[in-house]
């Protein structure tokens, strides 16, 4: 006990020395060229989603789909410098300078309209480490202007962007991109008080993308086809991904959500739509092997996972979950496979999520009998090679047990707030202050920082219940965990609301890194600062009240609708 306290009292005195000595530098700074008052903020191109939910489909309705893929991979990048958003760190010598690109960075998109007369609402997965709101109201107001120009009379619901949260795509947020560098003139142009800053992110390639996924989004309104749509949801258990650090963090969602919608002309490309708590983090970590500095591009296994579907005959659009704390394990059948590079492993890793996302309500024989579902010559030598390791090895689907389809009415219900939360890290001050990252930062009348997001809800059907959130999303705030308790957080006391599935009363689907990426989210009870080895999270997030204001909304947005 003795022990536990003094620990407890050296992560304390850390934090002070954290929160002193930072807060005095941010506090040194000039606010830089985001900031804004809190009387201008605007929030035009916020899309809130419908006044009201059905609980039936109109009359008349019937699913319609649109999809469109987007490539984003910079096709100069041998002339020019670009950067990996992720894993800044002595292994790879603070050097994210992008070395080869491996696949594809791509914006997947789809447009979903139950034709109930509540409008279109439009959705885009970006291959990346994380999307800023500024950006994505960019996003929305190129899109906006397209569709005024073409389609002036089609009612827009919501648009939506996502990041898969891959840590091996261009650094679309700004913090891993010659930063040393871009920090240095920042800082003297702060103290001058003028003069231009340098944008964290490639302004150019953010330009690009942002206009990219606007024509793609209007693409993928073009293409929208009439079909039907059924949902399958199966847990893989926790051979796939585990919750390796951050102790307290007791929950983890280990499902697999897939929705399936099949246009009425057969035609015309069916699309997959699959949902996890992923963290693709895997390709971009260096190896020992002096050609693996992990510096290559690669969309992780979430590209390699739509590679399978795609040749099943789908198009693939994927939507990240809860992920705070949330890694890859090996899988079921990567135990003992070696890689020289470690993107092969998350082609590997990416292959058999495919199979799995394809296979969820196919029997054993049925696998067996599809040739992309599975591959004896390579099971066989997978084998091999784990045996010479000393290593079990254990085919994806033994034992496997199907799970049933059904069918989705059409029924699509979104939702969306804006929540104001307020800026308390002083090293998120910092950046906000030396313009490394695209927010805009509200001045609030007391001198204190906040940053305007966005929370959504959304209903497809009835069978599928989605809370969207803006960042990477402590899985105890969704479905409970030790870390909501006062005997299991590190502060000893409890989180003052219950998880989301408690307040609406059923069980949800979480969509993460949505329309946002404030960094980790996590409970007020559970944050410190000061402990780096299973609180990391907390000096890549806004505050020590980000968790409690972000349930506190979804508590009001239920009521709001009274759902």
């Amino acid at each position: 006990m003795s022990d536990l306290l003094s620990s407890k009292k050296t992560v304390r005195l850390t934090e002070k020395i954290l929160y002193g000595g930072l807060g005095k530098f941010a506090d040194s700074l000039n606010d830089g060229p985001s900031f804004i008052s809190a009387d201008l903020y605007d929030n035009r191109y916020f899309y809130a989603g419908n006044e009201k939910f059905r609980k039936n489909p109109s009359k008349n309705a019937h699913w319609s789909l649109g999809y469109s893929i987007v490539d984003l991979t910079p096709y100069d990048f041998e002339d020019k410098d670009y950067y990996l958003g992720g894993y800044l760190t002595p292994d790879n010598g603070f050097n994210n300078r992008i070395q080869k690109v491996i696949d594809k960075m791509q914006c997947r998109i789809i447009a979903l309209d139950d034709n109930s007369g509540n409008g279109v609402s439009f959705f885009g997965t970006i291959d990346c480490i994380g999307t800023g709101n500024a950006d994505i109201r960019i996003i929305r107001r190129r899109f906006a202007d397209l569709m005024k120009y073409t389609h002036p009379d089609v009612k827009i619901a919501s648009v939506n962007v996502f990041s898969t949260h891959a840590h091996s795509c261009v650094d679309t947020q700004g913090l891993w991109t010659d930063t040393i560098s871009t920090l240095l003139h920042n800082k003297k142009k702060n103290k001058k008080g003028k003069g231009t800053y340098l944008s964290g992110a490639d302004s150019e390639f953010m330009y690009t993308l942002c206009t990219k996924v606007a024509e793609g989004m209007l693409k993928a309104y073009e293409s929208m086809k009439p079909g039907t749509m059924t949902l399958a949801v199966k847990d893989i258990g926790t051979d796939y991904f585990n919750n390796k650090n951050r102790k307290s963090a007791t929950s983890l969602v280990t499902k697999i959500t897939r929705l399936k919608f099949t246009p009425d002309d057969n035609s015309v490309t069916p699309t997959i739509i699959a949902s996890m708590g992923a963290h693709p983090d895997v390709a971009g970590l260096p190896t020992s092997d002096k050609e693996g500095s992990g510096r290559d591009l690669c969309g992780e296994y979430i590209y390699y996972m739509g590679e399978i579907i795609n040749k099943a005959g789908y198009n693939f659009m994927f939507f990240n979950g809860a992920i705070c704390a949330i890694y890859m394990s090996c899988g079921a059948s990567n135990d003992g496979v070696n890689f020289t590079r470690r993107y092969e492993r998350s082609i590997r890793f990416g292959k058999e999520l495919g199979r799995i996302t394809l296979a969820l309500t196919k029997s054993l024989d049925e696998i067996k009998a599809d040739p992309l579902l599975y591959n004896e010559d390579e099971f066989e030598n997978d084998a091999k090679v784990s045996a010479l390791n000393n290593c079990e090895y254990t085919l994806w689907c033994k034992d496997w047990t199907p799970v049933k389809e059904t069918s989705v009415k059409p029924v699509l219900n979104i939702r969306l707030k804006e929540v104001r939360i307020s800026v308390t890290n002083p090293l998120i001050q910092i950046v906000g202050k030396l313009n490394l990252v695209s927010y805009k930062v509200i001045r609030e009348n007391d001198g204190t920082y906040s940053i305007v997001t966005e929370i959504g809800f959304m209903e497809i059907g009835k069978n599928l219940s989605v809370v969207m959130v803006p960042g990477e999303f402590c899985a105890d705030l969704l479905t409970g965990g030790a870390s909501l308790k006062a005997d299991g957080a590190f502060n000893g006391v409890d989180f003052p609301y219950p998880p989301l599935t408690e307040i609406f009363g059923r069980e949800l689907t979480a969509f993460g890194l949505a329309n946002d990426a404030v960094g980790y989210i996590v409970p007020d009870n559970d944050y410190v600062l000061g402990e780096f080895g299973n609180h990391y999270h907390e000096l890549i997030g806004l505050g020590n009240n980000a968790g409690s204001t972000i349930i506190k909304a979804f508590i009001e947005l239920k009521e709001e609708l009274g759902v």
